[in-house]
């Protein structure tokens, strides 16, 4: 790496890192907010919102039925709208539906030809906000549930999403909207132009309404792209300063949150301990990857493959590692060329259930159930009944806890195993050997993690992978919410336990190691083998002068 390399890094983490708390901030104030403000009033009586505090299940039902609808509106814009050059199936449509309204956007498709501007403007970009927005409400409901006492009411859930929508990601769009199209990036209503080319031929050149549809995905962690190369297209991420606005909007909003959890709890050393967590796990990450892609490797040399060389090879793996600890899932770069260990540490990121800062409010309701597997083991440990926050966690916590946990991460291994037992699985598959594995593995992954990236290898467009990898994308986004707002529920019932001198701290550094350990431990036993056979056993080939 050269000192530039070192720069743009530090410069990155610098600012990332740097804002966060001033957003976190921002944030919680908004939530914490008493009364209506005009705009969000307007949109109550408009739409007849019920703003009353709603208890658990009647949080959760709103979510699900809201849910419901968006994947019902989705599946209708696509199918019937006309304007697209290559119409989808309905297998197709219905991954894409689902997708999308579980903030994962998994493209087994192009934009530019399967989606007309139009289709693009009202299911894409409208998804895009309020699956983020759903996403924070849930958040937010888990941190009431946490701090209320004694009572069953977690909030409201229409009221949460629409100021989530309206006061966070609308005003950060308009503004990234605007930087992005000053640097380059398309943004247009007219749907192609005709050019001519330096050999005299002719080409069309698909356009739309790019900018404002990148502001949001990248924001709302959610990474589907309006061409089918993501942002890897010049028209998506023309410059390197695009490039790094893009790269600060995929985690931007999560880092915040930590600091909007430590706000509203009024607990800011305990999330300062979440956040170094984090930052270590994430960091740690980077710094193998950097150092794998920069090393030269038999083969294949210094791993150019597959990188806009407008990017740096350092800015490419930044981003690789950017988005699979975010559940965003845009790329500029194709991670199937990554070295293998590169591609060990984006599987790993998200196989951990996207907790590295993650996606928008689901990174932090993730980490809080590590959280609470932490706080209980190390009450087993010591022989004392757990607590967290003057709260006891009892055994429907636990249970919660361990199906959230195990939900996404079955899938992703019952789903792999079916993949590579099956031919229909099988012949997806672009690549032999180890790499065929991991194209499988990265996969499910993405799908139950709710990323959306790939290896761009496996050729998911069939019956069987768009059926699968849709079911993968429901389990992952409601296996963990619905424990999620169940514990927010059982904690906000429940009394605060007097202080007590003898129970865990949380607010130390020995409780970040204890959450580390716990993390990488639990990824480690659960997939370990799968990446054993995958990634690892690539590198070890790769460096003995093997391929497949």
């Amino acid at each position: 790496m050269s000192n530039t390399d070192y720069l743009f890094v530090v410069s990155y983490v610098a600012v990332l890192f740097g804002a966060s708390p001033f957003l976190g901030k921002y944030m919680a104030r908004i939530f914490d907010a008493q009364g209506e403000g005009k705009i969000e009033g307007f949109i109550y009586r408009l739409l007849k919102i019920e703003t009353k505090a709603q208890d658990a299940k009647n949080y959760l039902a709103s979510i699900l039925a809201f849910s419901f609808v968006c994947l019902l509106s989705f599946m209708a814009i696509v199918m019937w709208l006309p304007g697209a050059k290559e119409p989808m199936s309905w297998h197709l449509a219905l991954n894409t539906a689902i997708s999308f309204m579980t903030n994962t956007n998994w493209q087994a498709y192009s934009g530019e030809v399967s989606l007309s501007p139009l289709m693009q403007m009202l299911g894409c970009t409208v998804q895009n906000f309020v699956s983020a927005g759903a996403g924070i409400a849930v958040f937010v409901a888990f941190v009431r549930g946490l701090r209320s006492r004694g009572v069953k009411e977690i909030g409201n859930f229409w009221k949460d999403l629409t100021r989530s929508v309206v006061y966070i990601l609308l005003p950060l769009s308009f503004v990234l909207a605007l930087l992005l199209a000053s640097t380059g990036v398309v943004q247009t209503f007219t749907q192609e132009t005709i050019v001519e080319t330096l050999e005299g031929g002719k080409q069309t050149l698909q356009l739309g309404p790019v900018a404002s549809q990148v502001a949001i995905k990248q924001l709302g962690t959610n990474g589907g792209g309006f061409f089918g190369v993501n942002s890897a297209h010049p028209f998506e991420n023309p410059t390197p300063f695009s490039n790094f606005l893009q790269m600060l909007a995929i985690l931007l909003i999560p880092c915040a949150l930590v600091f909007t959890f430590g706000e509203m709890l009024g607990r800011k050393k305990h999330a300062l301990i979440i956040f170094y967590t984090m930052a270590f796990l994430w960091l740690a990450g980077l710094g193998v990857s950097l150092y794998s892609e920069h090393t030269q490797a038999p083969l294949v040399g210094s791993f150019m493959e597959g990188k806009e060389v407008r990017f740096t090879k350092t800015e490419s793996v930044l981003w690789a590692t950017a988005t699979t600890a975010a559940s965003n899932g845009s790329v500029n770069s194709m991670h199937s060329s990554l070295s293998p260990i590169s591609g060990l540490v984006t599987l790993f990121n998200i196989m951990l259930g996207e907790i590295i800062f993650g996606g928008v409010g689901a990174g932090m309701y993730g980490m809080l159930i590590f959280v609470l597997l932490t706080v209980f083991l190390s009450g087993l440990m010591v022989g004392r009944t757990p607590e967290y926050l003057q709260k006891k966690i009892d055994s429907s916590d636990v249970k919660l806890v361990i199906i959230a946990l195990i939900a996404p991460s079955c899938t992703i291994l019952l789903g792999s195993a079916l993949s590579v037992w099956s031919e229909f699985g099988l012949s997806a598959r672009t690549n032999f050997g180890p790499h065929g594995l991991s194209e499988i593995l990265y996969g499910w992954s993405s799908a139950a993690g709710n990323n959306g990236s790939s290896f761009a290898g496996l050729g998911a467009n069939t019956i069987f992978y768009n059926i699968g990898l849709g079911l993968a994308m429901l389990v992952g986004r409601f296996g963990v919410i619905i424990p999620s707002i169940l514990i927010a529920g059982n904690f906000a019932s429940k009394k605060f336990q007097a202080e007590n001198v003898g129970k865990m701290s949380t607010d130390n550094w020995l409780f970040g190691v204890l959450l580390v350990s716990i993390i990488i431990i639990v990824g480690a036993l659960t997939f370990f083998p799968a990446l054993l056979l995958g990634p690892i056993l690539e590198h070890f080939l790769m460096f003995s002068g093997k391929s497949f």
